[in-house]
C-alpha cells in the first residue's frame, strides 16, 4: 500500500520519523512489511505526497490546515486524535473514505493522570497550592481513597483506564455511559438518565467522554450544584462539558473543595481569564492523555492494526462513526 506520514509545522515533538515507522513494522511484520512509505514535512510534501497515496498517517492539525486536496487515489485517513470534535462537519471528508481516530494511544497516560488528580483531591493538594500561592500556612488532612465514591462519565480509553486505577485503590466505581453495559472496574454502570439521581452520593467526578450533541454542556450550574458540599472534578475529556463559570463560582464560594481541568473553553486560556486566580484549582495545559515518547509509536501499532483488519476485510477497529462523533 502507498501510505503518507504528514507531520504537523508546529509541535515536533509528536513528528513521526523513518525509523519510527520501521520500528512499528518490525512489531508487525504480516501486515507492516512491504509497504511504499513517504514523510512529508511541510505543505509541498503533503500534496506531493497525495498524488499517489492510499492510507494518510496525520492528526487533527494537518487536516484543518491542508484539506481539501487532490488525493485521487486515497483509501483510508487515520488521525493520531481520539476526540474529532474539531473537525466537524466532515464536508472535507473525501467521498468514499475511511475515517479513523487513535483511541486506544492514551489509555496508559491519561488513566495514571485521572487517578493522580483523584489523589491530589483527596489529599487538598489543590487547597494547599492555593494556600501557598498567598503564603498561607495551614495544616490540611487528607483521606484515603478505599471506599470513597467516584463517578466516571464516559467509560471508554481515558474513563475506563480512569476507572481500572481507582478499583485498585479501593474506590466505589460507578460509570455513566450511553450504553449502560457492564464494565469490569465498576460497581455499577448506569445511562445518562442516571446522573441527576447519582451527583449527590459523588465525591469525585471525572469527565472522560467524547464531545458530542448530548454530552455538549452536560454538567450544568444545576448538576454542579447538585454534588455533595466538598465534592472534587476532573476533567480530562472536553472543556465543552462543563458549564465552566458555575464551576468556578462553586469554587470560590467553598461548594467544591478542588478540580483538576485538563481542558477549557477556550483553549489556550486567555491572560487574566478568572481561571488562573480561580482558588483550589489545578490548571493542566490539555496534556494528561499525551507522552511524546510512547504516543506515535502506540499510534503506528493501531493504525496497522487496522490496516490488518481492513486487508482481511473485517470491521476496523478505529472506524470513526460521523454520526455519532466518536
Amino acid at each position: 500500500m502507498r501510505i503518507h506520514l504528514q507531520n504537523p509545522d508546529n509541535d515536533p515533538l509528536f513528528d513521526f520519523s523513518r525509523s519510527m515507522w520501521d520500528a512499528a513494522a518490525a512489531r508487525a511484520p504480516d501486515i507492516g512489511a512491504g509497504h511504499d512509505v513517504s514523510l512529508g514535512v511541510t505543505p509541498a510534501g503533503f500534496r506531493a505526497g497525495m498524488r499517489d497515496a492510499e492510507a494518510l498517517v496525520c492528526d487533527a492539525s494537518v487536516i484543518k490546515a491542508l484539506f481539501p486536496c487532490p488525493a485521487p487515489h486515497l483509501k483510508l485517513i487515520f488521525l493520531t486524535n481520539a476526540g474529532l470534535d474539531r473537525l466537524a462537519p466532515f464536508d472535507w471528508l473525501p467521498a468514499g473514505v475511511i475515517l479513523m481516530n487513535n483511541r486506544g494511544t492514551h489509555a496508559a497516560k491519561s488513566g495514571e493522570f485521572a487517578i493522580m488528580s483523584i489523589l491530589m483531591l483527596a489529599n487538598r493538594i489543590p487547597t494547599m497550592v492555593t494556600n501557598q500561592r498567598h503564603g498561607v500556612w495551614r495544616k490540611l488532612w487528607g483521606s484515603v481513597l478505599s471506599g470513597r465514591n467516584l463517578t466516571v462519565i464516559g467509560l471508554g480509553t481515558l474513563g475506563g483506564a480512569t476507572a481500572k486505577h481507582a478499583a485498585l485503590f479501593g474506590m466505589r466505581v460507578t460509570g455513566i455511559r450511553a450504553n449502560p453495559a457492564p464494565h469490569p472496574a465498576c460497581e455499577t454502570v448506569l445511562g445518562i438518565d442516571a446522573l441527576d439521581d447519582l451527583l449527590p452520593q459523588t465525591e469525585f467526578l471525572v469527565l472522560a467522554c467524547p464531545l458530542t450533541g448530548a454530552t455538549r454542556g452536560l454538567i450544568t450550574r444545576q448538576r454542579l450544584e447538585s454534588l455533595p458540599s466538598g465534592a472534587g472534578v476532573v476533567n480530562i475529556g472536553r472543556g465543552e462539558l462543563i458549564d465552566q463559570n458555575a464551576l468556578c463560582d462553586l469554587l470560590d464560594n467553598c461548594h467544591l473543595s478542588g478540580a483538576v481541568l485538563d481542558v477549557f473553553t477556550p483553549e489556550p486560556i486567555p491572560p487574566r481569564h478568572r481561571l488562573w486566580s480561580t482558588p483550589n484549582l489545578i490548571v493542566s495545559p490539555h496534556t494528561s492523555a499525551d507522552d511524546p515518547a510512547t504516543y506515535n509509536p502506540h499510534s503506528l501499532d493501531i493504525f496497522l492494526d487496522n490496516l490488518r483488519a481492513w486487508a482481511e476485510g473485517r470491521p476496523l477497529p478505529n472506524r470513526f462513526d460521523l454520526v455519532r462523533g466518536y
